[in-house]
């Protein structure tokens, strides 16, 4: 299995890379996992991931027109993506950190300040470990978890208007927060799969062996 880490100058690449290595060898995958922005090797790879760590409209800048075109074609031809905090905040229509930026519009909503939490007394960013509240059976991703698993989340701004039927799981934090959406073979955690621990293998492990 080719398993590509999308490099577009975010923070978590190799990370996220070691963590599909290992979620790989627990799942007795044979596994070549390679960090690039090549557009061949993202054209040709059986799973696509993208990290992202910063704010929407640098990660954003980060992809470039290139790289959006070459994800969009390797997508529409069915190749299962991962997107990873703002990996995933990068699949909706348009973020508002630093002003308006546009995403990849790969599912409904925009990504906006997490105003809830804060006027809840909550700290901003939401940072730590958090409970994911889902449906067990619901979707392949959540696959061998239970509901009130934690994930850890490193965020002030989250999906805001989605659409409930891309929703996989959420976490409560002021509000309901999405943490996991999935529409056909792409999908996204607003927490990081790569530091959950077990949790964060067993989900990429499940996506390893995803087919949408």
């Amino acid at each position: 299995m080719r398993v590509v880490v999308i490099d577009y100058n975010g923070g978590n690449l190799a990370s996220a890379a070691q963590a599909a290595r290992k979620a790989a060898t627990l799942r007795g995958i044979d596994a070549d996992v390679t960090i690039t922005r090549d557009a061949d090797a993202i054209l040709n790879a059986d799973r696509l991931i993208l990290p992202g760590q910063g704010a929407f409209a640098d990660c954003a800048e980060g992809l470039g027109p290139d790289l959006r075109n070459t994800l969009e074609t390797a997508t529409a031809n069915g190749t299962p993506f991962l997107g990873i905090c703002v990996g995933m905040q990068l699949m909706s229509e348009y973020g508002l950190e630093h002003g308006r930026t546009e995403g990849l519009g790969w599912i409904c909503g925009n990504i906006r300040r997490m105003d809830e939490a804060a006027d809840a007394g909550l700290r901003l960013p939401h940072m730590g470990w958090n409970t994911l509240d889902f449906t067990p059976g619901a979707h392949l991703l959540t696959e061998g978890l239970e509901p009130g698993v934690h994930g850890y989340f490193v965020h002030s701004f989250a999906l805001h208007d989605g659409n409930p039927d891309e929703l996989v799981a959420t976490a409560q934090y002021g509000s309901s927060v999405p943490a996991i959406v999935a529409r056909g073979n792409r999908c996204g955690t607003q927490f990081h799969v790569e530091k959950s621990q077990a949790v964060g293998l067993t989900i990429m492990g499940n996506f390893l062996r995803w087919t949408s």
